[in-house]
């Protein structure tokens, strides 16, 4: 247990993505299935297009900045050149939703009703 709370001694390479998303590229560099990897990589790239609209709210990323961050997470090893990573993130990013509960509704009487 003491090993998990020790602090990590490698450097965060693009501190606005943080350390999980950096975790993850690392992870998916890994994967051996062409096809898995490609799916892993879009779905990093729509997270790291998440936390970009949260540092900058004046811009969406484009395609070629999260391409160059990848390649520098990823020191070369991810390629984001295959067309279905172009498909998916050229749309823009889905804006943010309305998350609280909604509001219980007063319960309505009939005017007839008796008390």
């Amino acid at each position: 247990m003491a090993n998990a709370l020790q602090h990590r001694s490698d450097a965060i390479k693009l501190r606005n993505y943080g350390r999980i998303i950096q975790d993850l590229v690392a992870y998916v560099t890994t994967i051996d299935d062409k096809e898995k990897r490609q799916d892993a990589t879009i779905f990093v790239a729509r997270c790291m297009r998440q936390k970009n609209q949260i540092w900058n709210k004046d811009f969406e990323s484009g395609i070629e900045r999260l391409r160059e961050d990848i390649h520098i997470l990823s020191d070369g090893k991810l390629p984001t050149d295959f067309p279905e990573f172009v498909e998916a993130l050229a749309r823009p990013a889905a804006p943010e939703q309305n998350i609280r509960p909604n509001k219980p509704q007063p319960v309505k009487r009939a005017k007839n009703a008796k008390k």
